[in-house]
């Protein structure tokens, strides 16, 4: 499962208004190659299920996961930031064994 904490459930209700999307758009969060610790986190809005997503809801956000990225993902919490320290979506992963200090790429 990968959950959201209130506060980035309200930035997501939030940026989907100032964007002008829908309801029908649902977070898609995914694992690429790259960054500083090898993977990174690509966080965005998609209106499209694809047969392969596996969909998780929490809080009334729907998130869409690849196969592929959801054995990186598995147990992830998604928070958002807006403090001092830094502005902005973080991943509390626990399959993580590094991140890199700006916390968008990890490696396990």
């Amino acid at each position: 499962m990968i959950s959201v904490t209130e506060k980035a459930k309200e930035r997501i209700f939030n940026l989907r208004t100032e964007e002008g999307k829908t309801n029908d758009h649902n977070i898609r969060v995914s694992v690429k190659g790259g960054g500083c610790s090898g993977l990174m986190y690509d966080l965005g809005f998609d209106a499209e299920i694809k047969p392969a997503d596996q969909i998780f809801e929490d809080k009334g956000i729907k998130i869409l996961v690849d196969k592929k990225s959801l054995l990186y993902l598995l147990g992830t919490t998604l928070d958002f930031s807006d403090g001092l320290n830094g502005k902005g979506f973080q991943f509390i992963n626990p399959n993580a064994s590094r991140t890199c200090g700006c916390g968008e790429s990890f490696s396990v």
